[in-house]
């Protein structure tokens, strides 16, 4: 059976340094970090004060007001990227067969604001079970891509994927095979998150996660620099319409990239640590590669899933260098959290679509607040400290890991016709 050709032409975001496409890739190419004190709650009894949200946004400028009130953010941040893309695609919603589009998406938690609020709110109460009938339909993780489907009248395959911080990554490449495979013309994918509540930032405080560098948040998210102590939390959402090449072409969309191949492996080494060797990710960079039919030499560049902690980013970089030897030296290799953040489930989206825009723009975006070098890290490669640097780029991979050894790779190319 011949494999369909599956390529990107719809992009959405609602990012901490940015609430749509173009918002998004201008902070990106500019360095601008989205970190700042926390204005969703009082943080004097937390560790971390700080986090990635997303700014300047008013959900009921994009969703009735009804409608918003029984939705948690995540579900409300995935509606907003999503529309976005699908605007972004020019898809004519009343020609298209919504039988033959789907939505797959990636939550890692979901409706955890929704969570933390009802059951509060019991235990302040009688003991009397008190709840919003709006509680479970708001706080599942699946219900996100049910909103989307709802929205728009989409009939194909509809589900979420949960992977931790892998789980949008992990949906971009089920719907990758959906469309490989005929079973779909279009799928909308991508994740969204919104921890960025007491629950959330108390449990990743609780596990010494969480950078506490409260004197200077902007700077806190410091991939590869040897001062880094942990990640910073982030919210948002990032959305993709793939589609299967000659139904692109048949309308007349804009392609912006081709995907070219999904790779997924396991660590089977610990609950939250990587392994230090990097031999879960060297297997997921590898599977990547084969799945596309690529060489590691035909890759130019690589965002890394570099959450800025002392052990994760370290075993990413020796995986690398242990994958693309001596061509790891001529790699552009940077890490947008650095700015954004770590969205979690949706990190893979939004970091997928950093790649596919490098690949539109041949610029890489910076990894920002770099100052100290770490000897663990080998000084031949190039990080993309600090400022955007230009290269054309073919193929761009993206990198991204959740806690459970979950592993998942992407690779983007330039449309080859």
């Amino acid at each position: 059976m011949e494999l369909k050709r599956v390529v990107v032409t719809g992009l959405g975001a609602l990012t901490p340094i940015g609430n749509n496409i173009q918002e998004y890739w201008d902070g990106l190419v500019n360095g601008k970090s989205g970190c700042a004190p926390i204005t969703y709650f009082n943080t004097e009894k937390f560790k971390t004060k700080f986090a990635c949200e997303i700014k300047n946004f008013t959900v009921t400028d994009f969703i009735d007001r009804k409608e918003a009130r029984r939705l948690d953010k995540f579900a409300q941040y995935a509606i907003v990227a999503s529309d976005e893309a699908i605007k972004d695609s020019g898809m004519d919603l009343d020609k298209v067969d919504k039988s033959r589009v789907g939505v797959i998406w990636g939550a890692g938690i979901g409706g955890l604001e929704t969570f933390q609020q009802e059951v509060t709110s019991f235990t302040k109460g009688d003991g009397t079970p008190r709840f919003n009938p709006f509680f479970i339909p708001k706080m599942i993780a699946d219900i996100a891509p049910g909103h989307i489907s709802i929205r728009n009248g989409f009939m194909g395959p509809n589900f979420t994927t949960v992977s931790a911080c892998a789980s949008s990554a992990n949906a971009m490449i089920d719907a990758l095979n959906y469309i490989r495979l005929g079973h779909s013309d279009v799928i909308v994918t991508g994740g969204s998150e919104a921890a960025v509540t007491q629950a959330g930032m108390g449990g990743f405080n609780a596990m010494h996660a969480l950078s506490t560098r409260n004197d200077s948040p902007e700077a806190a998210s410091r991939p590869f620099d040897a001062t880094r102590d942990g990640f910073v939390l982030g919210e948002g959402a990032g959305a993709l319409i793939l589609e299967e090449y000659e139904h692109a072409k048949a309308r007349g969309a804009k392609i912006y990239a081709e995907i070219v191949g999904g790779g997924l492996s396991a660590d089977a080494h610990h609950m939250t640590a990587p392994h230090p060797e990097g031999i879960g990710v060297i297997a997921v960079m590898n599977n990547c590669l084969k799945n596309a039919g690529l060489q590691p030499e035909d890759v130019d560049a690589i965002n890394t899933h570099g959450t800025s902690t002392p052990l994760g980013d370290v075993a990413e970089l020796k995986a690398i260098t242990k994958v693309f030897g001596n061509h790891a030296k001529t790699l552009n290799i940077n890490s947008t959290k650095s700015m954004t953040g770590h969205l979690l489930g949706a990190a893979g989206a939004i970091e997928a679509i950093a790649s596919i825009l490098a690949i539109e723009h041949s610029i890489v975006p910076p990894t920002i607040n770099h100052t100290t070098v770490d000897e663990n890290i080998d000084p031949s490669l190039n990080l993309t400290l600090n400022n955007a640097q230009k290269r054309e780029i073919k193929v761009a991979m993206s990198n991204t890991f959740g806690f459970g050894g979950h592993n998942a790779c992407v690779l983007f190319k330039k449309l080859d016709e």
